[in-house]
This record gives C-alpha cells, sequence and structure tokens, in this order.
C-alpha cells in the first residue's frame, strides 16, 4: 500500500479509537465487526463491479440465502415436524414427501429447458414446452404442498419447520457461499446477456423473490416468526455460557472485572479476531487473481468488451464466472452475519442495508481496488452506525437551551435517522472530491 493508503487507514483506525473513548470500547468493538463483515461484502461487489463491470442490485439475496444457510446447517433438528404424516399421495414422511416435491419442481425445469433446446423453432415447440410446464407444476404442488401443511401444522408456535443439522454454524460459513453461487449462476444464466440497467433491475427483483420466500416459507426457517438459539460458530461462546464457566469467574475474580462486561468484550475481541483472519485470506487471494493474468483478462473486458472479444476471450463465460464468485463472497459474509448474531431475522434484509449501503462502501472506497474496498467498508461502517449510537447524544447537547417538550423529544427521538442524511452529503462530497474514491484503482 501506498502513503496515501496508509495515511486513510491510520484515520480510520483513529475513528474507532476515538468511538472508544467517547463513547465505549463495547460500542466501539460492535462497530468494527460490522465494519469487518460490511468490508467482505464490499469485496464481493468489487469482484463483480471493479473486476468486470457487472452492475448488480441483487446483493440482499446473496446475504439472505448466506443466512438461511445457517438454518439448515445449524438449526435445530425437528424430527417430528419432518417425520409428520400429511395428506399427500405418498406414504412417506412430510420431510421426504418435500424433498421429493422440490425434485419434481426442478426436473420440470430442465425438462422444459431441454425441449426447447432440442426442438426446432416453431409453434409445437412453444405448446410442447408449455404442457411440460403446466404438467410439472400442478404435480409440484400436489406433493409439495401437503408436506409444507404437515410441518407447518407441527406445534407452529415454536416449531413449524424442518429443523437443521445441529452443526457448529461455522460449517455453514462455506456452505452459504456455495448456495449464493448456485443462485448466481442461474441467475447469470438467465441475466447477463441483458443490458447494464436491465441487469440492475432483473438481479434487483430476484433478490426481492428470495427474500420474500424466505419470510413466507415458514417450513424453511419459520419467517417473519425468526429462527432463534442457532449456535455461534467455533470458537466463538455465548457471553451466557462465559458467565457460567468455573474458569472464567475465576479470571474476573482475579482480575476485579465484572463477568457480564468481560464476558461481552471478550465475545467480540474473538468475533473480530476470526472476522479479520477471513478478510485477511480473502484479500490475499483477491490481490492475487488481480495481479494473475485472469485478472488482467479481466479488466481488458470490463474496459472493452468488443476487443477483448476479438482477441477470442469468452466475455459471457468469464462475466459468468466473475457473478459467481462475488456471489459466493458476499454468501459467506451474510452466513457470518447470521451466525454471529445467533438468529436469522429475515425482516433485517432490505435493499437499503445489503444493497445500496454496500454499493456505497465501494464508490467511497474505489471501485477495482481491493484495498479500497476494504476502507471503505470500515468507513461507511462507521459512519452508520455511529450516527446511530452518538446522534442522540449529539441531539441531547443541541437542544440543551430548549425547554423540555415535544419539539425536543422529537429532535431526540429521530436524531439516529439523520444517518440517512449524513451519509448522503459524505457520499456527495467524496463524489465532488475524490470522483474516484478514496484509494482509486491504479
Amino acid at each position: 500500500m501506498n502513503k496515501r493508503a496508509l495515511y486513510l487507514f491510520g484515520g480510520v483506525a483513529l475513528l474507532y479509537i476515538l468511538t472508544g473513548f467517547w463513547l465505549s470500547w463495547n460500542v466501539s468493538m460492535t462497530i468494527l465487526i460490522m465494519g469487518l463483515l460490511s468490508a467482505i461484502m464490499a469485496l464481493g461487489v468489487n469482484m463483480q463491479w471493479g473486476f468486470a463491470g457487472l452492475f448488480s442490485t441483487g446483493i440482499v439475496g446473496s446475504v439472505a440465502l448466506g443466512g438461511l444457510s445457517v438454518v439448515f446447517i445449524s438449526g435445530a433438528p425437528v424430527p417430528e415436524a419432518f417425520g409428520a404424516q400429511g395428506d399427500g399421495i405418498f406414504f412417506v414422511s412430510a420431510g421426504w414427501q418435500l424433498i421429493l416435491g422440490l425434485l419434481v419442481g426442478v426436473a420440470g425445469i430442465a425438462a422444459s429447458v431441454v425441449v426447447w433446446r432440442r426442438m426446432p423453432r416453431g409453434r409445437a415447440r412453444g405448446f410442447i414446452v408449455a404442457a411440460v410446464m403446466v404438467i410439472s407444476f400442478f404435480l409440484y404442488r400436489g406433493i409439495f404442498d401437503p408436506a409444507v401443511t404437515a410441518i407447518e401444522n407441527y406445534n407452529a408456535a415454536t416449531f413449524g419447520n424442518i429443523g437443521g443439522f445441529g452443526l457448529n454454524s461455522l460449517w455453514a460459513w462455506p456452505v452459504g457461499a456455495l448456495a449464493a453461487a448456485a443462485a448466481a449462476w442461474a441467475i447469470g444464466k438467465i441475466a447477463l446477456g441483458l443490458r447494464e440497467d436491465y441487469l440492475a433491475i432483473a438481479t434487483l427483483g430476484i433478490a426481492e423473490i428470495i427474500v420474500t420466500a424466505i419470510k413466507s416459507e415458514d417450513w424453511m426457517a419459520r419467517g417473519v416468526k425468526n429462527f432463534i438459539n442457532l449456535p455461534r460458530p467455533w470458537p466463538v461462546p455465548y457471553e451466557v455460557e462465559l458467565q457460567k464457566a468455573q474458569w472464567f469467574l475465576d479470571f474476573c475474580a482475579e482480575w476485579g472485572l465484572s463477568p457480564i462486561t468481560a464476558s461481552t468484550i471478550w465475545v467480540k475481541v474473538i468475533l473480530i479476531v476470526v472476522f479479520s483472519i477471513v478478510l485477511a485470506v480473502l484479500i490475499w487471494l483477491l490481490q492475487r487473481a488481480i495481479h494473475s493474468p485472469w485478472g488482467r483478462m479481466m479488466h481488458a473486458i470490463r474496459d472493452n468488451e468488443i476487443a477483448a472479444a476479438a482477441m477470442g476471450k469468452d466475455v459471457t463465460r468469464q462475466h459468468l464466472i466473475v457473478f459467481v464468485l462475488g456471489s459466493a463472497v458476499i454468501g459467506l459474509s451474510g452466513a457470518m452475519y447470521v451466525s454471529m448474531l445467533g438468529q436469522l431475522v429475515p425482516g433485517e434484509f432490505n435493499p437499503l442495508r445489503f444493497t445500496f449501503l454496500i454499493w456505497i462502501m465501494v464508490i467511497v472506497g474505489g471501485s477495482g481496488n481491493n484495498w479500497g474496498s476494504v476502507l471503505g467498508g470500515l468507513l461507511v461502517g462507521w459512519l452508520w452506525l455511529i450516527v446511530d449510537n452518538a446522534g442522540p447524544l449529539v441531539a441531547q447537547a443541541l437542544t440543551a437551551g430548549l425547554s423540555d417538550g415535544p419539539l425536543k423529544s422529537h429532535l431526540i427521538d429521530v436524531a439516529p435517522q439523520m444517518r440517512l442524511l449524513t451519509l448522503g452529503v459524505a457520499l456527495l462530497l467524496v463524489l465532488r472530491f475524490a470522483p474516484k474514491g478514496l484509494l482509486p484503482e491504479k
């Protein structure tokens, strides 16, 4: 890194240190954890946009799929729901009938594609494809719906879902990356041939479909009722577990620490170390990739697709590869986020937080530069959360001269929402004085 980068990262580090002194180290570390996660998401977006010029607005969909994988891998098994007997036509449990229904749906889609490709153009092809899709749809719903009803009817207030494998959520991280990559492959086969603005609209729409499905299908992750009590990734414990451990209580007594405060800081330190290791590995891999022949080819495709195609490069195939890889990184971050929280809350997956805010991080940091994406993630992540935490304190100081009343209370209550205005002003300043980002691509 050059001196400019060192100064900027030093300035960001100073912001986190000042936050620790001004507010609390607990708040500073919480913001740093979210900043590290945001930096990983920004790296995935930078792969798609900075490496290949693909403008995707479906980031939230990849994050949601990564989070959903934690439920399937780490959620507690619910054998009663999986083995429930519904009103289906098969003499199998509801869980196996549900899986069979999903396979029938996938087979119907695959059969439609095969018929469309194998048959010559004409009216007959359209009729046969339509017939295959209609028949497979009704067959799929006939198998799938009774299984879903049986699963969701089992103790709906507490379960109502098929559960997971009960494994440590560290195993869910690569699974989340693979799930997002698989979805990106399917989306890319459909949407990557579209123009940039159509690609943005298509990816945004598909991402909203994914989030809506997670909210609506209770059998997967209890829908909007949320899925709680997910295990933390090894070696991160829950604070309550630490407070019950005798060795930790002895440690706190020896140093005169409060077990509650010490356990909170202990867990956050471990999370920072684990997330920093993941970020460092990704940076190392992406830096090697960007300076490899493949990275130079992706830059050539991004800068001039026609010239790259004339040199024999398969532009569509390379776009699909980088789109899948970028989505995998984003899915990994989504799994890390949900495993850190220990619960899946579908309402948190909104485009403002997990799409457009990540784009702002890439723009502010400098697209095409991996270190710029990390800087943008840490800086914008700090700015987004510091207003939420420090906004009421600033509002109280500014309204100290006002008498107590509805106006003063309203100004203090809406102070956290000023982060939208603060972020917009910061983005305008960067675009005015550093249009290529704080750390532009060389």
